[in-house]
Protein backbone atom coordinates (compact mmCIF):
# COMPACT_ATOMS: atom_id res chain seq x y z
CA UNK A 1 0.00 0.00 0.00
CA UNK A 2 1.27 3.51 -0.85
CA UNK A 3 2.52 5.56 2.05
CA UNK A 4 0.84 8.68 0.69
CA UNK A 5 -2.85 8.95 -0.22
CA UNK A 6 -3.80 9.30 -3.85
CA UNK A 7 -3.73 11.42 -5.93
CA UNK A 8 -0.60 12.89 -4.31
CA UNK A 9 2.83 11.33 -4.60
CA UNK A 10 4.09 13.02 -1.44
CA UNK A 11 3.15 15.64 1.16
CA UNK A 12 5.19 18.15 -0.84
CA UNK A 13 3.16 17.35 -3.96
CA UNK A 14 -0.05 17.84 -1.94
CA UNK A 15 1.09 21.21 -0.63
CA UNK A 16 2.26 22.43 -4.04
CA UNK A 17 -1.09 21.42 -5.53
CA UNK A 18 -2.99 23.33 -2.86
CA UNK A 19 -0.90 26.46 -3.40
CA UNK A 20 -1.31 26.20 -7.18
CA UNK A 21 -5.07 25.75 -6.72
CA UNK A 22 -5.29 28.91 -4.65
CA UNK A 23 -3.32 30.87 -7.27
CA UNK A 24 -5.72 29.60 -9.94
CA UNK A 25 -8.69 30.67 -7.86
CA UNK A 26 -7.17 34.10 -7.27
CA UNK A 27 -6.60 34.46 -11.01
CA UNK A 28 -10.35 34.01 -11.55
CA UNK A 29 -11.00 36.60 -8.84
CA UNK A 30 -8.68 39.04 -10.60
CA UNK A 31 -10.91 38.73 -13.67
CA UNK A 32 -13.94 39.60 -11.53
CA UNK A 33 -12.41 42.67 -9.93
CA UNK A 34 -10.71 43.57 -13.20
CA UNK A 35 -14.16 44.01 -14.72
CA UNK A 36 -15.05 46.41 -11.93
CA UNK A 37 -11.94 48.46 -12.49
CA UNK A 38 -12.73 48.58 -16.21
CA UNK A 39 -16.08 50.15 -15.25
CA UNK A 40 -14.16 52.68 -13.19
CA UNK A 41 -11.85 53.58 -16.09
CA UNK A 42 -14.76 54.06 -18.50
CA UNK A 43 -17.20 56.00 -16.35
CA UNK A 44 -14.71 58.05 -14.35
CA UNK A 45 -13.66 59.57 -17.68
CA UNK A 46 -17.03 59.83 -19.42
CA UNK A 47 -18.65 61.35 -16.29
CA UNK A 48 -15.56 62.88 -14.69
CA UNK A 49 -17.22 65.82 -12.91
CA UNK A 50 -20.02 63.75 -11.38
CA UNK A 51 -17.62 60.95 -10.46
CA UNK A 52 -15.30 63.40 -8.67
CA UNK A 53 -18.28 64.88 -6.82
CA UNK A 54 -19.17 61.40 -5.60
CA UNK A 55 -15.62 60.79 -4.38
CA UNK A 56 -15.78 64.01 -2.36
CA UNK A 57 -18.84 62.69 -0.51
CA UNK A 58 -17.05 59.57 0.80
CA UNK A 59 -15.44 59.54 4.24
CA UNK A 60 -11.70 59.84 3.76
CA UNK A 61 -11.16 59.34 7.50
CA UNK A 62 -12.94 55.99 7.61
CA UNK A 63 -11.35 54.90 4.34
CA UNK A 64 -7.89 55.79 5.64
CA UNK A 65 -8.40 54.04 8.97
CA UNK A 66 -9.69 50.93 7.22
CA UNK A 67 -6.66 50.91 4.94
CA UNK A 68 -4.34 50.96 7.95
CA UNK A 69 -6.38 48.22 9.64
CA UNK A 70 -6.24 45.93 6.63
CA UNK A 71 -2.52 46.47 6.00
CA UNK A 72 -1.85 45.78 9.67
CA UNK A 73 -3.95 42.62 9.59
CA UNK A 74 -1.92 41.26 6.68
CA UNK A 75 1.33 41.95 8.52
CA UNK A 76 -0.03 40.27 11.65
CA UNK A 77 -1.11 37.20 9.69
CA UNK A 78 2.37 37.02 8.15
CA UNK A 79 3.64 36.41 11.68
CA UNK A 80 1.28 33.45 11.83
CA UNK A 81 2.75 32.00 8.64
CA UNK A 82 6.23 32.33 10.11
CA UNK A 83 5.00 30.70 13.33
CA UNK A 84 3.64 27.76 11.30
CA UNK A 85 7.00 27.29 9.64
CA UNK A 86 8.60 27.20 13.08
CA UNK A 87 6.03 24.75 14.47
CA UNK A 88 4.60 27.34 16.87
CA UNK A 89 0.89 26.55 17.26
CA UNK A 90 0.32 29.31 19.80
CA UNK A 91 1.84 31.87 17.44
CA UNK A 92 -0.50 30.79 14.63
CA UNK A 93 -3.57 31.18 16.83
CA UNK A 94 -2.51 34.55 18.23
CA UNK A 95 -1.67 35.97 14.81
CA UNK A 96 -4.83 34.55 13.26
CA UNK A 97 -7.10 35.94 15.96
CA UNK A 98 -5.37 39.31 15.74
CA UNK A 99 -5.76 39.47 11.95
CA UNK A 100 -9.41 38.37 12.17
CA UNK A 101 -10.15 40.98 14.85
CA UNK A 102 -8.72 43.73 12.65
CA UNK A 103 -10.79 42.42 9.76
CA UNK A 104 -13.97 42.50 11.85
CA UNK A 105 -13.15 46.07 12.91
CA UNK A 106 -12.74 46.98 9.23
CA UNK A 107 -16.19 45.57 8.43
CA UNK A 108 -17.78 47.37 11.39
CA UNK A 109 -16.38 50.71 10.23
CA UNK A 110 -17.46 50.03 6.66
CA UNK A 111 -20.93 49.11 7.94
CA UNK A 112 -21.10 52.38 9.86
CA UNK A 113 -20.00 54.27 6.73
CA UNK A 114 -22.72 52.54 4.70
CA UNK A 115 -25.29 53.33 7.40
CA UNK A 116 -24.36 57.02 7.25
CA UNK A 117 -24.46 57.12 3.45
CA UNK A 118 -27.83 55.37 3.30
CA UNK A 119 -29.13 57.82 5.88
CA UNK A 120 -27.98 60.67 3.64
CA UNK A 121 -29.87 59.09 0.70
CA UNK A 122 -26.74 58.42 -1.33
CA UNK A 123 -27.90 55.02 -2.60
CA UNK A 124 -28.58 55.29 -6.35
CA UNK A 125 -32.23 55.41 -7.33
CA UNK A 126 -35.37 57.41 -6.53
CA UNK A 127 -34.81 59.98 -3.81
CA UNK A 128 -31.06 60.27 -4.43
CA UNK A 129 -29.79 63.22 -2.43
CA UNK A 130 -27.66 64.92 -5.09
CA UNK A 131 -29.40 66.67 -7.96
CA UNK A 132 -28.31 68.97 -10.71
CA UNK A 133 -26.44 68.34 -13.95
CA UNK A 134 -23.91 65.99 -12.30
CA UNK A 135 -26.49 63.77 -10.58
CA UNK A 136 -26.13 61.01 -13.18
CA UNK A 137 -22.37 60.86 -12.77
CA UNK A 138 -22.63 60.79 -8.98
CA UNK A 139 -25.14 57.94 -9.12
CA UNK A 140 -22.81 56.02 -11.41
CA UNK A 141 -20.02 56.51 -8.87
CA UNK A 142 -22.17 55.29 -5.99
CA UNK A 143 -23.34 52.31 -8.01
CA UNK A 144 -19.70 51.36 -8.43
CA UNK A 145 -18.98 52.23 -4.80
CA UNK A 146 -21.67 50.03 -3.26
CA UNK A 147 -21.08 47.13 -5.65
CA UNK A 148 -17.29 47.08 -5.19
CA UNK A 149 -17.36 47.50 -1.41
CA UNK A 150 -20.08 44.85 -1.08
CA UNK A 151 -18.03 42.36 -3.09
CA UNK A 152 -14.91 43.21 -1.13
CA UNK A 153 -16.80 42.88 2.15
CA UNK A 154 -18.11 39.46 1.09
CA UNK A 155 -14.55 38.33 0.34
CA UNK A 156 -13.48 39.63 3.75
CA UNK A 157 -16.17 37.59 5.48
CA UNK A 158 -14.92 34.49 3.67
CA UNK A 159 -11.34 35.36 4.66
CA UNK A 160 -12.25 35.83 8.32
CA UNK A 161 -14.03 32.49 8.25
CA UNK A 162 -10.95 30.81 6.77
CA UNK A 163 -8.71 32.36 9.39
CA UNK A 164 -11.07 31.13 12.11
CA UNK A 165 -10.89 27.64 10.55
CA UNK A 166 -7.07 27.74 10.60
CA UNK A 167 -7.08 28.79 14.27
CA UNK A 168 -9.57 26.07 15.24
CA UNK A 169 -7.67 23.45 13.24
CA UNK A 170 -4.42 24.47 14.89
CA UNK A 171 -5.95 24.46 18.37
CA UNK A 172 -7.34 20.97 17.92
CA UNK A 173 -4.06 19.71 16.48
CA UNK A 174 -1.76 20.99 19.22
CA UNK A 175 0.93 18.48 20.06
CA UNK A 176 0.95 17.03 16.56
CA UNK A 177 3.08 18.00 13.58
CA UNK A 178 1.75 21.30 12.20
CA UNK A 179 0.88 21.60 8.52
CA UNK A 180 2.18 24.86 7.09
CA UNK A 181 0.23 24.60 3.83
CA UNK A 182 -3.28 25.56 5.15
CA UNK A 183 -1.84 28.61 6.91
CA UNK A 184 -0.01 29.72 3.76
CA UNK A 185 -3.00 29.15 1.47
CA UNK A 186 -5.27 31.25 3.68
CA UNK A 187 -2.50 33.85 3.85
CA UNK A 188 -2.52 34.12 0.05
CA UNK A 189 -6.25 34.72 0.05
CA UNK A 190 -6.04 37.32 2.83
CA UNK A 191 -3.23 39.13 1.01
CA UNK A 192 -5.40 39.21 -2.12
CA UNK A 193 -8.25 40.81 -0.16
CA UNK A 194 -5.73 43.35 1.13
CA UNK A 195 -4.47 44.08 -2.39
CA UNK A 196 -7.98 44.63 -3.75
CA UNK A 197 -8.64 47.24 -1.05
CA UNK A 198 -5.33 48.98 -1.74
CA UNK A 199 -6.54 49.40 -5.33
CA UNK A 200 -10.07 50.39 -4.32
CA UNK A 201 -9.01 53.00 -1.74
CA UNK A 202 -7.63 55.60 -4.18
CA UNK A 203 -10.49 54.94 -6.62
CA UNK A 204 -13.19 55.48 -4.00
CA UNK A 205 -11.60 58.11 -1.78
CA UNK A 206 -8.76 59.97 -3.52
CA UNK A 207 -8.94 60.27 -7.31
CA UNK A 208 -10.83 63.48 -8.13
CA UNK A 209 -11.11 64.60 -4.51
CA UNK A 210 -8.99 67.73 -4.96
Amino acid sequence: MSEHPEPYDSPQHRDETAIAGMWLFLASEILLFGGLFLIFVVYSHSHAAGWALGVRHTSLVIGGINTVLLLTSSMVYTLGVEAARNGNARGIIQAGLGAAALGVTFLCLKGWEWHTELGEHLFPGPGFAIGGPQAGGVQLFYSFYFLSTALHGLHMLVGIGLIAWVCLRTYRGRGRLLQVMPVEVVGLYWSFVDLVWILLFPVLYLIGRV
